[in-house]
């Protein structure tokens, strides 16, 4: 009778031994592939703050790629001052330890406008509109509105810029929250164009046609001033939320502009700043084919994030915070606690076998032979359990990746609770509560994921079967057969 059918033959005549066995591989199973599953899950985000946008996408920068970025570039540098790729650090005394500072310019920041245009050329979008950051400005020959009770002395004196190519598509204006009262709204070819707020052109006894002059807020000793003729007066229903402190910031004193403009106020001309970029769709019923279309537009994704407008951002899991990381800890964990169990198990089967082990080995079956067979049977079950595994994994994987999702968001909520009162981060950008709040949890199992749990399966039955038997079998033959007696 060859090893197969011997094989067989056990794995029937033992159905506990074999029960405990093939459950544990099940198990095993469906937690690797749960857990390398989680790694790529797709997770669709709904950001309640950025839900009135039209029919239409919107691009922004992904910041776990941004944070991703200055870390990779700061190692590249190395233990020393210098600068790489638009990141900078330098190393700073702070309480009398040494420390390294890292910051960032334009170049690193933006949005690439190719890769705007990219997407702008995909079949659906009729139009498309580049907004820049919010950018201070100083006043100089206008008074901007200021709260008379508050300490100016940390403010920066002046006014927010935000520049738009075609101001009809920036998100205050889509929203309805934004409404033009006079003149026209910037568009797409306009220079040293701005519109204005009615409260800050009602304090300066401004209309349509003056003009404004503005100079670097940041940099006193910067005399070059750039000029900038109104075009059109705008009010609120609401208040524009600022997440910066200060009048600089405060709702009445944004002024709208051309693209261009904000980078030339800044002192940074042809050195610009998009922050985000929208995209109108021509046909709004095709809103869901445009959107799969977009997305294989050839661009680095990784730096984006999409969001539709439902508010919904399509990111992948890789960059929702550290959730790949987070699956890769739990596909470790799983395969050694895993490897850890099946030797046992298999040490429970050598020491309840000792009987038939001696038998075959007083019948001249040599030791190889007695622990291929073992691990034949090892293998029949462990086969059975994978190919059941598969069956269940999509389920199953789908509760882990969104029990992990939900632990990062709960981390991010405790987090913001210690940050809060904060209104800048360390690097000078924007700490704002994003609203976020993750709708959907999606993962795929692949033909690639399937053949790692099932050859990584294997792989620890054989290690198991092989390290248990050399504990049992390295003893003699004649001291097995006399544990028998």
């Amino acid at each position: 009778m060859n090893c197969f059918s011997l094989a067989w033959r056990s794995v029937i005549r033992k159905p506990a031994k074999s029960a405990l066995l093939f459950l544990t591989v099940f198990i095993i199973s469906l937690l690797l592939l749960s857990g390398i599953s989680s790694g790529k899950a797709g997770v669709l985000v709904q950001d309640s703050s950025r839900q009135a946008i039209g029919a239409g996408l919107l691009l922004e920068r992904n910041l776990e790629d941004r944070r991703q970025r200055m870390a990779e570039l700061s190692k590249q540098i190395g233990e020393k001052d210098g600068s790489l790729e638009g990141y900078h650090q330098e190393k700073v005394m702070i309480s009398g330890y040494e420390s390294f500072v890292g910051w960032t310019d334009n170049f690193f920041e933006t949005l690439l406008m190719e890769d705007i245009k990219k997407i702008a050329d995909t079949e659906g979008i009729e139009d498309y509109n580049v907004t820049t950051i919010a950018t201070a400005a100083k006043p100089v020959n206008f008074m901007r509105i200021e709260d008379e009770d508050a300490d100016q002395y940390s403010d920066l004196g002046g006014v927010t810029l935000v520049g738009n190519l075609d101001m009809s598509m920036d998100s205050h204006f889509l929203s309805g929250n934004a409404y033009m009262k006079s003149g026209r709204m910037i568009e797409k070819g306009d220079k040293n164009v701005c519109v204005i707020s009615e409260e800050l052109a009602d304090k300066n006894h401004l209309q349509i046609g003056g003009k404004l002059t503005f100079g670097d807020c940041k940099n006193k000793e910067n005399t070059t001033v750039y000029e900038a003729e109104i075009v059109g007066i705008y009010q609120v229903n609401q208040p524009i939320i600022s997440y910066m402190s200060g009048d600089t910031y405060r709702s009445e004193n944004i002024i709208f502009t051309d693209l261009d403009f904000p980078e030339k106020a800044e002192g940074k001309e042809n050195d610009p700043l998009y922050e985000r970029a929208y995209f109108k769709l021509a046909d709004v019923n095709e809103y869901e084919a445009v959107k799969e279309a977009v997305k294989h537009t050839d661009i680095a994704w990784e730096k984006y994030d999409l969001i539709d407008n439902n508010g919904n951002i399509d990111i992948m899991s890789a960059n929702f915070n550290e959730l790949e990381k987070y699956s890769k800890v739990l596909t470790w964990v799983i395969s050694g606690a895993g490897l850890v169990i099946l030797i046992l198990i298999f040490l429970f089967w050598m020491k309840n076998r000792n009987k038939e082990i001696g038998i075959m080995l007083s019948m001249g079956v040599s030791k190889v032979r007695i622990l291929v067979q073992i691990l034949t049977e090892a293998l029949l079950i462990a086969a059975a359990a994978i190919l059941l595994s598969f069956l269940a994994a999509p389920k199953v994987s789908e509760l882990t990746a969104d029990y992990l999702v939900q632990q990062q968001v709960r981390n991010a909520e405790e987090q913001d609770l210690l940050d809060e009162g904060k209104v800048a981060s360390s690097d000078g950008f924007l700490n704002q509560k994003s609203g976020q709040k993750v709708q959907d949890v999606h993962t795929e199992i692949t033909s690639g994921m399937l053949m790692k749990d099932g050859f990584g399966i294997a792989g620890m039955t054989v290690v198991s079967v092989w390290l248990a038997g050399f504990v049992i079998l390295k003893k003699a033959p004649k001291d097995i057969l006399s544990e028998m007696s």
